[in-house]
């Protein structure tokens, strides 16, 4: 038994795609491989891509920057400064919100380029550092709060929270707060379920999304502990279910089960994910120096 679980170990790792399910090949087209798309950066992350402009934007951190990179590989800088910025993702007008960590604040990038803060602080102390984010289609908007982006005496939280803050009045409410350091999180397809993972405890939890927008009913999804560097952290999903986090030794995959697919092996450890393309089939990956992109069968859920 244990040599034919080697073989078939063996066949169903090809081109940087590692299975753990004959049912992990079929998300992606045969001879499907990584390709590195951008690279020279000092560290990526919050990748999302804008449809009808056809480009992806993504944060390098300590570059202080905001990049913008089209299908023909050509780069150029969308902001500097950024304030470090991390996650992005965008609104139901289509304008981008963005995590800054050196400002310790959700922004809004309005039409003609100027940048309302959404929010900088809870009950009267500053935020620790939003880190990633995401947009409910009420227009809500979800996000993490861990530590990464200051020092430990520049902490007033008192806990690293997951927020939820109102679109129009900013009324920003507590939804989650048993988190050590809170990072990636995606909506279920149909939204009923908001996906939440922990880097320092390496794993995703998952929570019923209540009619009012508050979360119930925290249990673990699946635990990412391996001895492989890296972290759970950026997670989307695509329109079936499936789970596509960033973790140890590439992009994990499960199905809405939890059960583990397989792995996406990256050649530098990954920190997040975006869908893109004009038909939301390419999975673009931020990975320390560089950006990766993968194609895939199941379009993800498009951002618009």
């Amino acid at each position: 038994m244990l040599r034919i679980k080697r073989w078939l170990e063996h066949q169903l790792k090809v081109n940087y795609l590692e299975a753990k399910s004959p049912a992990f090949k079929t998300l992606f087209p045969k001879n499907a491989k990584i390709q590195r798309v951008a690279t020279g950066f000092q560290f990526t992350e919050g990748p999302i891509w804008l449809p009808e402009e056809n480009y992806l934007l993504f944060s390098d951190i300590p570059a202080n920057k905001i990049y913008k990179l089209t299908p023909e590989g050509k780069l150029t800088i969308f902001r500097e400064p950024s304030n470090n910025s991390n996650g992005l993702t965008r609104d139901k007008q289509g304008r981008l919100i963005t995590c800054e960590h050196s400002t310790r604040r959700v922004t809004r990038t309005e039409k003609d380029g100027t940048i309302t803060v959404l929010v900088d602080r809870f009950q009267g102390k500053k935020l620790n550092s939003p880190n990633d984010i995401v947009v409910k289609s009420d227009g809500y908007i979800y996000f993490t709060d861990p530590p990464y982006g200051i020092q430990p005496e520049e902490q007033e939280q008192p806990i690293q929270g997951v927020y939820r803050l109102a679109p129009d009045s900013r009324e920003i409410i507590l939804v989650a707060d048993n988190f050590d350091k809170p990072n990636g999180l995606a909506f279920s397809p149909d939204e009923t379920k908001l996906y939440i993972d922990d880097s320092q405890r390496r794993h995703i939890r998952v929570f019923d999304v209540q009619p009012d927008g508050t979360l119930t009913n925290g249990s673990i999804f699946h635990d990412m502990k391996v001895k492989q560097p890296g972290l759970p952290d950026g997670m989307k999903i695509d329109v079936q279910g499936n789970i596509y986090c960033t973790g140890g030794g590439g992009v994990w995959v499960f199905d809405s089960e939890g059960n583990h697919l397989g792995t996406i092996v990256t050649p530098e450890i990954p920190a997040n994910c975006a869908w893109g393309d004009e038909d939301w089939r390419s999975l673009y990956i931020t990975a320390q120096t560089s950006v990766y992109q993968i194609r895939v069968n199941i379009a993800g859920i498009p951002v618009l």
